[in-house]
């Protein structure tokens, strides 16, 4: 079967390409032995497989995940090479792809987004440099999926390219050095990608010096190296570039034409508000309300209304009706309705919310937005000790903390990595979005917009906070170079957005599913039964007994009752069943929950509830994804302690502070 692999700079619609050849969502796993993800995808019509590597300027990598990009050019089987250039871009993008032809594989190139660079008076020779390079170079819109068929015609073809690599003149020197290198690389390396190996060793690629250190030929290598390095003036990594630079930019100064412009791209128009230095976190803390105000004030609450209305009158009138049909026992019929549906309907009844948050999250991605977010933060974060590529992780995390973690892969250095996701389960996901809707609901209704941007821009504040204090102290770090390529702004794509809120909502269902009904489940057995048998009074009950064995230290935060005890110990497993547990303690068929809720906390306490559950122990998944990622134990149970201690500490303060002045 054929095998493609996808290659191409950040942000040139590499994903958008992927998802347009194979009709769906990829495949996720991890690479041997490194952390970050590969995505393996079967091509439309089954004609073969694809395989997206992640997004690199260069095939030097920046960190040693990246080295894989270079392991699978010269270790794994393919056929063929997609190159994916952004056609407004033209010359950096083609730095990379020198680089790719000098492999010796064949490439084909998908040029995207030719309208953008129309836009900006650019006009591209598209058969002249096809010409240059000896390659099939197809135009596409990666994020319509214009021009896709095409690509893959080309792709699945017998022979898609010329198999012959680009030889660019270095120079005598290094071809001297190349051929005193190759007798050490005969028995190793394939003879047709030789010279493209020992380029990218004396270039200073990491990757190859792994290579030739697994093969006990590194020192050899290296001799060979700074004898070349002694009779050339310039360092070897920028002699190789400059080269290639040359290559680049006589191809440009015939294929490209500049016309003139007289309007400022929009993009730069629009960049100037949303990135400007004072500006640009009103901005972003202004389209956060917004977003919160749609979400619970203009769709959320009166489509999660229904749904309540639903599950806790008509839904549980008709299982009750059905089960008593079919003679049911009394302890069914508790267990389903007072159990299962109070549980799991308790939480869906959200739904409409986190979907609506999950659409402006894909929104903010697929806008551009999400990118310029980084820049503008990147001041405020080197401040604390991180950069703006930071706060990408937290901003995902708002969605799911799990995926957030996984995205500090992106993040180059170890320490700065390690200090983003120690921080990025204070980031208020989805998962915790049915407290603050209740709480807000019933307490803060004329302001839920406000109270529950409060908990996010918390924190945030607080991850912050928490970065400076351990990169001053357990996670000192040299400071680190921040480099993000800003995408042009776009109109999202329908497709694209009802794609990723569908995904991202279905894994909120799916915990449904799992989590909250089995969490639902034993939450009831246990308020169901005590030590004098079942369907005792709720007092006496052995979860009463949990949460009243807690409830003493939890008091001076103002919430000290056996049932605010009960609902925080299963939120370890996942935040939802704080509200699955209180739907079940709770439930009458006379009232609402939040009407009950109402009578058994004040404004403050409330309010100090929702910045507990904020802060307090990771769920699960999340302790989970920290292992996985940090790779240590002890790292791990820093994870898990140290945000239980900070949600005391603070809670504490505010309650205690608050009941002087409320």
């Amino acid at each position: 079967m054929t095998t493609i692999c996808l290659l191409g700079n950040p942000n040139t619609g590499k994903t958008s390409l992927f998802n347009a050849l194979t009709g769906s969502y990829e495949t996720v796993g991890n690479w041997s032995g490194v952390t970050v993800e590969k995505k393996l995808g079967m091509l439309r019509q089954k004609a073969g497989k694809i395989i997206d590597l992640p997004g690199i300027y260069d095939l030097s990598p920046l960190s040693r995940d990246e080295t894989i990009v270079t392991r699978f050019l010269l270790e794994e089987r393919f056929d063929s090479i997609l190159n994916i250039v952004d056609a407004s871009q033209l010359e950096r993008n083609l730095h990379l792809t020198v680089q790719l032809l000098e492999h010796g594989a064949p490439v084909v190139m998908g040029l995207n987004m030719v309208d953008v660079a129309a836009n900006r008076g650019i006009r591209i020779q598209i058969p002249a440099i096809a010409r240059k390079l000896h390659i099939p170079i197809l135009p596409v819109v990666a994020r319509t999926g214009k021009g896709t068929d095409e690509i893959l015609a080309a792709i699945t073809e017998k022979s898609p390219a010329p198999a012959r690599a680009l030889i660019l003149p270095y120079g005598d020197m290094v071809d001297e050095a190349i051929s005193e290198l190759k007798p050490l690389l005969e028995s190793h390396v394939k003879p047709k990608q030789q010279r493209w190996f020992s380029v990218q060793f004396f270039s200073g690629n990491e990757a190859m010096n792994d290579f030739l250190a697994h093969h006990n030929l590194l020192e050899a290598a290296l001799m060979i190296r700074n004898r070349l390095q002694e009779k050339l003036e310039t360092p070897l990594e920028q002699y190789f570039y400059q080269i290639r630079e040359a290559f680049i930019a006589d191809i440009c100064l015939e294929t490209v034409e500049h016309t003139k412009k007289h309007n400022i791209p929009l993009s730069d128009k629009l960049d100037r508000l949303f990135t400007h230095p004072w500006l640009g976190i009103p901005l972003f803390l202004l389209v956060m309300y917004l977003i919160f105000q749609i979400t619970f004030t203009w769709i959320g609450v009166p489509l999660s209304d229904l749904l309540d209305s639903f599950f806790g009158g008509t839904l549980s009138d008709w299982v009750t009706s059905g089960l008593t049909f079919i003679g049911a026992s009394q302890f069914i019929i508790d267990l389903v309705v007072s159990g299962i549906i109070a549980g799991v309907g308790g939480v869906l009844v959200f739904i409409p919310q986190i979907l609506v948050l999950f659409f402006f999250i894909s929104l903010l991605e697929d806008s551009g937005y999400m990118a310029r977010i980084a820049v503008v933060m990147d001041r405020v974060m080197e401040f604390f000790g991180l950069n703006g590529k930071a706060f990408i992780p937290m901003i995902i995390g708002f969605g799911c903390n799990v995926p957030g973690i996984m995205a500090a892969r992106s993040i180059e250095e170890s320490k700065e990595r390690t200090l983003t996701i120690l921080v990025t389960p204070f980031m208020s996901c989805s998962a915790r979005l049915p407290v603050y809707a209740l709480f807000a609901g019933v307490f803060f209704a004329q302001n839920q917009a406000l109270v529950v941007l409060s908990f996010y821009v918390i924190g945030i504040a607080l991850a912050l906070l928490v970065t400076k204090m351990l990169s001053v102290t357990l996670l000192k770090k040299d400071n680190s170079v921040f480099v993000i390529e800003l995408p042009p702004y776009r109109a999202p794509s329908f497709r694209t957005l009802w794609r990723s809120t569908w995904e991202k909502g279905r894994g909120f269902l799916r915990k449904a599913g799992t989590f909250i009904f089995a969490g639902s489940v034993i939450i009831w057995l246990l308020n169901y039964t005590g030590p004098t048998g079942f369907n005792v009074p709720m007092g006496d009950s052995f979860l009463a007994m949990i949460g009243g064995f807690i409830a003493p230290i939890l008091a001076p935060l103002g919430f000290g009752t056996w049932q605010a005890g009960a609902t925080l110990i299963p939120g370890f497993l996942a935040k939802e069943v704080v509200i699955s547990t209180m739907s079940i303690i709770y439930a009458t068929k006379e009232s609402t929950l939040a009407s009950v809720v109402g009578a058994h906390y004040t404004p403050l306490s409330a309010y100090c509830f929702m910045l507990f559950i904020l802060l307090y122990i990771p769920c699960l998944a999340t302790v989970a994804a920290i292992r996985k990622e940090i790779v240590s134990f002890k790292w791990t149970a820093f994870a898990v302690i140290y945000p239980l201690v900070t949600a005391y500490v603070l809670t504490l303060l505010v309650y205690q502070i608050g009941s002087l002045f409320l």
